[in-house]
This record gives structure tokens, sequence and C-alpha cells, in this order.
């Protein structure tokens, strides 16, 4: 996989190799359920709907209900995809979205639900083989810009991104990747690949993670 801008390598014919989502899935392993946890301690700073505010950042809003994902979008980048729930594969690796379906995002179903307390993670292609896909963009978003999870309850989660990173697969930190930022509050984990494309060894050589937390809610029938 290449970063935005750069040649696609031809030879690419599927869009993730089965060592790039391995990384994706690292820290899952590492720290068991705790991805979902809400340390005891952490959730009195809830109390009135917010927690400890980032610099120049909205305050966080208090986490929501559960309620499954349905659609993100990522206004600065032209995102409006689709969300399916994914589970790991034989080898313990989280399934990417189907190859034929590039402008899907896949959801880890064992993590958090987005709005809910924990992390939850959405996974995308960056490109195929000939062109752009959902994620393509993702390694430009920027501190304050939005991302919005339609939920099947009818409600849409709001967050704000508070950074973007880059991981080298050689020195790749899970805690930091996929860590809680501060206890008990809603966080989201955009990730896709980045880097450059290692035509030898059939995969890239970074991940791009873009951290968000939930600041916002619309309710069902409410303006947006």
């Amino acid at each position: 996989m290449t970063g935005p801008g750069e040649p696609r390598s031809s030879g690419g014919g599927r869009l993730l190799t089965f060592a790039a989502w391995s990384v994706l899935v690292l820290g899952l392993w590492l720290w068991g359920r705790e991805i979902t946890g809400v340390p005891p301690s952490a959730s009195s700073a809830l109390a009135g709907g917010s927690a400890l505010p980032v610099p120049g950042l909205p305050a966080a809003h208090a986490p929501l209900a559960a309620s499954l994902p349905a659609r993100v979008d990522v206004p600065s980048m032209g995102v409006r995809a689709p969300v399916i729930s994914r589970g790991l594969d034989a080898q313990g690796a989280i399934e990417p979205p189907p190859y034929d379906s590039p402008g899907t995002v896949g959801w880890w179903g064992g993590g958090a639900k987005p709005g809910e307390a924990g992390v939850a993670l959405l996974v995308g292609h960056v490109d195929t083989a000939s062109k752009p896909a959902v994620f393509y963009g993702l390694s430009a978003a920027k501190p304050g810009g939005r991302v919005r999870v339609v939920r099947t309850d009818g409600s849409v989660a709001e967050f704000t991104i508070e950074d973007v990173r880059v991981y080298e697969r050689a020195r790749f930190d899970a805690d930091r990747a996929y860590g809680p930022r501060i206890g008990g509050r809603a966080e989201l984990r955009l990730v896709t690949c980045g880097g450059t494309y290692d035509k030898a060894a059939g995969q890239y050589t970074a991940n791009v993670v873009v951290s968000a937390y939930l600041t916002g809610e619309v309710r069902p029938g409410a303006a947006a």
C-alpha cells in the first residue's frame, strides 16, 4: 500500500496483506478485554456530560448506551460509508472488509460499540491496485475534524478528532495505538495502512491511526 499521492504498486492484487492486518489485532491480544474496560475511578469524571477537555478541543460527552454502528461519515474526507461487523480470521487477525467492497468500513465486533465507554475500532482499506479506497485520505485528517457514526438505534454519535499518528510496523506500539487516552470516555480509532508499499515483502510499512472521542449526540427526530 502506498500513502496518499504516491504511485500504487501494480503488483498489489489484494488491498491489504495478512501481515498488515495482523498488526491491527496485536494490541487486542495484548490487553484482552481491557480495551473496553472503564476504570471505576474514571466514571465520575463524566458527571454532567463531560470529561477533562483536550486543549483547544471540545469537552467529552458522556458515553452513550450501546448500539451497533451502521454508517460512518467523515465530512472532511468525503467519506459516507456503511459499517459491517468483523471478527477474527483463522490466523487470529481482524477480518478486513471484503476485498470487493473497498468502500466499506469494518468495525471490530469484539471491542466497544462506537459511542459507548471504551475504544471502538474501525478499519478500512486505503486503496486497491487501481484506485483509492474508503480511508485513502485518512492521513490528511486534522485535529478538530468531525467523525459521525450513525447507529442502529437511530442516534448519531459525534466524535472530534484529537490526533493523527503513523506507526511503523517494525516498532508498533499497541498500547499507544489502541489504549484509551482518558479513562471513562467513549473513544474511536480509524485505522488503515500507510507509509510505503514494500513490493518485496508484499505489505505496507506503517499504519495510520486517527484518534477521536465522543463530543456530542443527535437523537432520532432531533435537528442535526
